[in-house]
């Protein structure tokens, strides 16, 4: 074999082995940009109310998401069992309280995005910015008009009154709902009025005790009571479906003095072990811009959190009513001694 002979078959040993190393190169990028293209979202929102959003991030960017979905606790729970092994990339919930319930337990990561705290006004984020509220909404009084007339009560307290024994429908203890809007109400008013609150609540509910808001409305709707406690987007869901259903809500505890609406916010933390945290981020930033924010309230009527969005003008305006001024970061520390409370009522 001469040398020209030899540098040949040399050269083309070298060109077939480059050849299987760029290709094997490549099949690694792309598998790694595969794996950076994907997220998985531990979700506590009903997957019709976050999916659409979803998918217009994905639309926007190809990140794909997937999603899955359970209760906001059981979520909490998991990220916290998986620790470093967690699939996780982020976690949305219903609640400020669960989200600040993981940041207590360090499940979240702190975050410095500057247009997301121009777009998200400092009330509706944690304090480190680890988890960021995304929608408002309020538990409001949804009434059957046949039945009620708006100015027969003013505050949620009135609902544990013996007048209102056999009218009203509220959820079960395990509601998110419940234990926030307990959580403000045992803020603003002390443990001793709260308990006795929800003992009349629990003795003027009788079995009207219901695992899903929806169910809530319809009994008002079929006029089963006079009255419900929900979110209020529950109502305009229920109306756009039944328009000719006699119910309507109302903000209470409006009146001076009062303590105001209660308030609570659905909001999304970047998981603190999440293997893509750029792409995490990207979608926090998404969700928190104004199209993002604009899908929340043309999708689901919740109340946009970016001043510069409008909410839907169906909707109260949200300059015509107060919310009550418990921060919502203080949800999470409330969470635990309100289920006491739920439990020592006796409600389930």
């Amino acid at each position: 074999m001469n040398q020209f002979h030899f540098h040949r078959i040399l050269s083309s040993s070298s060109g077939r082995l480059l050849a299987v190393l760029l290709a094997l190169w490549t099949l690694t990028a792309a598998v790694e940009a595969g794996a950076a293209d994907r997220l998985v979202v531990y979700s506590g929102r009903a997957e019709r109310l976050i999916k659409p959003v979803l998918d217009a991030f994905q639309a926007k960017t190809g990140i794909q998401v997937d999603l899955l979905s359970s209760g906001a606790t059981e979520l909490v729970n998991r990220l916290q069992a998986e620790g470093d092994r967690t699939q996780a990339d982020l976690l949305i919930t219903n609640d400020a309280g669960s989200l600040e319930r993981a940041r207590e337990l360090g499940l979240l990561l702190p975050l410095d995005l500057k247009e997301v705290e121009r777009g998200v006004p400092a009330p509706f984020r944690a304090v480190d910015n680890s988890w960021i509220g995304l929608s408002g909404r309020f538990w409001i009084l949804v009434y059957n008009r046949r039945q009620v007339k708006p100015g027969e009560i003013t505050s949620i307290l009135e609902l544990g009154d013996p007048n209102w024994k056999g009218k009203v429908a509220i959820p079960n203890a395990g509601s998110e709902y419940l234990q926030a809007g307990v959580s403000v109400i045992k803020a603003v008013y002390g443990d001793e009025r709260t308990e006795r609150f929800l003992q009349g609540l629990k003795a003027n509910a009788g079995t009207s005790v219901f695992g899903k808001s929806s169910q809530i409305v319809e009994a008002v709707a079929k006029g089963e009571a006079a009255v419900g406690l929900v979110n209020h987007y529950y109502v305009y869901r229920h109306l756009a479906a039944h328009p000719d259903a006699p119910i309507a809500l109302l903000m209470l505890d409006q009146q001076d003095g009062g303590m105001g609406a209660i308030m609570n916010v659905a909001g999304v933390g970047v998981a603190k072990h999440s293997r893509h945290r750029a792409a995490a981020k990207r979608l926090v930033e998404f969700l928190a811009s104004q199209d993002g924010q604009k899908l929340f309230a043309d999708l689901n009527k919740e109340y946009p959190l970016h001043p510069d969005v409008a909410a839907d003008p169906a909707l109260p305006k949200r300059d015509s009513f107060r919310a009550a001024a418990v921060p919502l970061a203080k949800l999470g520390e409330l969470r635990e001694p309100a289920m006491n409370l739920i439990e020592r009522a006796g409600l389930r």
